[in-house]
């Protein structure tokens, strides 16, 4: 069976609340409540969206990350009462598209989650057979794959969106402004956000990440894509 979203959270009744509200907005979800049923459970379903708490009762949601990753890329936002910088920054170095602090609103959360659903909804339904090509650099925009001298390189769902957009804007300064609007779509991302997912797609696709010659910086506007720049 297909759901828009799974729920992972050892906290049952937050979990339940949540799930019991989703549902009655008709985005379809599922609950798990440990590591071991979560990974019993999508090996026999499928989930367009998994939100991802750090604290489960018979292991790390950090660990279950990783695990998913493995074989699934699909968006991941982490829910945790835990808000250190250093949670934040691990939770999107191994794999994580978001991180959202407990306590949380049941409505902005919701209003987050069918955001991100139409984003990759719409992505996937305006995905045609247009392949992009700078030099060695090669972003398939209908199977979501990016190549690097033949190379296949591992991106999460919104490190694909954030690099198709560039590429699909190349040459000309994007600001963050634009990047939140048309990448994430809300109001609640943050800058460390961003910067992170610019991190992850440089060490990905340049040859020096701390260097970039495709993905430049411009000082205090935002970033722009350069062609031609590693050729």
């Amino acid at each position: 069976m297909r759901y828009d979203c799974l729920i992972i959270d050892d906290e049952k009744m937050l979990a339940d609340n949540t799930c019991e509200y989703f549902n009655m907005f008709e985005v379809k979800t599922a609950v798990c409540y440990s590591a071991k049923e979560t990974t019993d459970f999508l090996m026999e379903n499928e989930a367009a969206l998994i939100l991802l708490d750090i604290n489960l009762g018979d292991g790390s949601g950090f660990e279950l990350c990783k695990r998913i990753r493995t074989t699934m890329n699909i968006p991941i936002l982490f829910v945790s009462a835990r808000n250190t910088d250093d949670d934040k920054i691990i939770a999107l170095n191994i794999g994580g598209d978001d991180y959202i602090e407990k306590p949380y609103s049941l409505g902005v959360l919701l209003a987050k989650v069918k955001v991100m659903l139409r984003r990759f909804g719409s992505v996937e339904e305006k995905a045609n057979e247009e392949v992009f090509t700078d030099g060695d650099l090669v972003v398939d925009l209908k199977n979501k794959t990016v190549t690097v001298r033949g190379e296949l390189k591992k991106l999460t769902s919104m490190e694909f969106s954030l690099l198709q957009y560039l590429v699909s804007n190349s040459n000309r300064l994007i600001t963050k402004a634009e990047l939140f609007d048309n990448v994430w779509k809300d109001k609640f991302t943050s800058d460390g956000t961003l910067n992170v997912h610019i991190r992850k797609l440089r060490e990905a696709i340049e040859e020096d990440p701390k260097n970039p010659l495709r993905i430049v910086t411009v000082w205090k506007e935002g970033y722009k894509y350069v062609t031609g720049a590693s050729a």
